[in-house]
């Protein structure tokens, strides 16, 4: 566990670091690094050019007056430093704060809405006033590739705590790193910004004809060859690419296991049919992109594998045992969480041999809080699968959804249908006792700790 100590004045309100720097052509950010920015007036750092009001695409870099001088933090031993391995980032913990913990004092100065804002990771079309659920999530129409007036303006509002790219929103890489680093300079708080890039049939990047950057078969032939290094390589490899852009959190690796022909959903992008050699993969591929600085989202909780339908057209029930899931689908994601996995995504499946909910997985405190955070003794961060998924959006409200996920221990919200909508019911939530500032404070507070490791 890295730990960053010494007090940090701040000159605005709470504001965190703004974590760009610019290296060569490209956006890069170093292996644990540790440096702060510190933005003029508002209006500098806010303004969007009237010129550029459809796509922005900044040229010039980012003002910087001031690098902020941190300490490391001194064990028992007193001569002893605690440090963190080149391949291993947080585990995010609740423990009672120290008095100069970083991320806790930030959490002080955040306001209500603030802390809500932190809790959502969403498409940056979602930014836009007028968007609607179709401009949203289709998968190649209507794609944002830079940050106009009136999403700057929705993303000052709400401060969410990342985004998610596609392939519509990633043309060139130029645009790209514009796109993440107008973003950034823009909220008070850096962004997670999010990309499945799996390798395989699933890359937003590897896959554009105008990106120059290595190319990694599926995660089925890595896993064939029983080479646990070839996995540790894709990991580091697609990771060093990532920064380039400014993207900090891949969704990735796919921790499922392929033991289903009939499966819709994970096919290649599995390392295989057998638990313990699918485990060893995740555990290496984590280890890669940690090595470059990358966070890991292992997906999708409890195992996805053995279904025969698939969770984005609707719902799906897996009747599997938690004992029979504890000999399979869990070895992976046990692997995982030793390998300190940053985050988990847990899936929309619901488990009737499991919980007596009768809810999906990603909206379940049986299945969240009492056996992955409870039993597994999971300590990261908790993100639900996308909530524009057919088997949440035809059963629940953007609203339900979220305010359910959240009380079943999700700490952080993926795509919901209508963000405005599922933004104001957490909130509303919140103010009116559903759901009290502690555990809102506790997932934020999580969320804080992991970005403090990557700014």
């Amino acid at each position: 566990m890295r730990k960053r100590s010494g007090m940090i004045k701040f000159i605005i309100g709470f504001m965190l670091v703004l974590y760009v720097t610019i290296l060569g052509n490209g956006i890069r950010h170093s292996n644990r690094e540790e440096f702060s920015d510190e933005i003029g007036a508002d209006e500098t750092k806010n303004s969007v050019s009237e010129e550029t009001k459809t796509d922005v695409q900044t040229e010039g870099e980012v003002a910087a007056s001031e690098a902020v001088q941190t300490e490391e933090v001194v064990t028992e031993s007193e001569n002893e430093k605690t440090e963190t391995s080149e391949d291993t980032l947080v585990e995010a913990s609740t423990e009672v704060p120290a008095e100069d913990d970083f991320a806790y004092l930030i959490l002080q100065d955040m306001t209500l809405e603030e802390k809500v804002g932190q809790l959502f990771i969403i498409r940056p079309e979602a930014l836009h006033p007028y968007a609607t659920f179709l401009s949203v999530n289709d998968t190649e129409k209507y794609g944002v590739t830079g940050l106009d007036a009136e999403m700057l303006e929705t993303l000052r509002k709400y401060q969410v705590g990342g985004v998610i790219y596609f392939r519509k929103n990633v043309i060139y890489p130029e645009q790209l790193q514009n796109f993440t680093r107008d973003m950034q300079a823009n909220v008070k708080i850096p962004l997670f910004v999010g990309i499945d890039e799996e390798g395989g049939s699933v890359t937003r990047i590897a896959g554009a004809q105008s990106f120059d950057v290595p190319y990694y078969g599926s995660m089925e032939q890595i896993g064939a060859t029983g080479d646990v290094d070839k996995a540790r390589e894709a990991g580091a490899g697609i990771g060093s690419y990532l920064k380039d852009y400014g993207i900090n959190l891949d969704f990735a690796p796919v921790a499922d296991i392929n033991t289903n022909p009939k499966n819709q959903v994970v096919g290649s992008r599995s390392f295989g049919s057998d638990p313990w050699l699918v485990a060893d993969m995740i555990q290496g591929a984590i280890e890669g992109f940690h090595s470059e600085n990358i966070m890991t989202a292992t997906k999708h909780f409890p195992g996805h594998g053995d279904t025969n339908d698939d969770t984005h057209s609707g719902k799906v029930v897996l009747n599997k045992t938690w004992d029979e899931l504890k000999a399979c689908e869990l070895v992976p994601f046990e692997a995982a969480i030793k390998a300190n996995t940053d985050f988990v995504m847990v899936a929309h499946i619901t488990l009737p041999n499991v919980t007596s909910d009768g809810l999906p997985a990603s909206l379940s405190e049986e299945l969240i809080t009492g056996k992955l955070r409870g039993e597994l003794g999971y300590n990261g961060l908790i993100i639900t699968d996308s909530l524009s998924m057919g088997a949440i959006y035809y059963n629940y409200t953007a609203a339900e959804a979220s305010v359910l996920a959240f009380k079943a221990g999700a700490d952080m919200l993926l795509m919901p249908a209508n963000f405005v909508e599922a933004y104001d019911a957490v909130l509303e939530a919140v103010k009116n006792g559903e759901i009290s500032e502690e555990r809102l404070d506790e997932s934020v507070l999580r969320i804080l700790r992991a970005k403090q490791v990557l700014y």
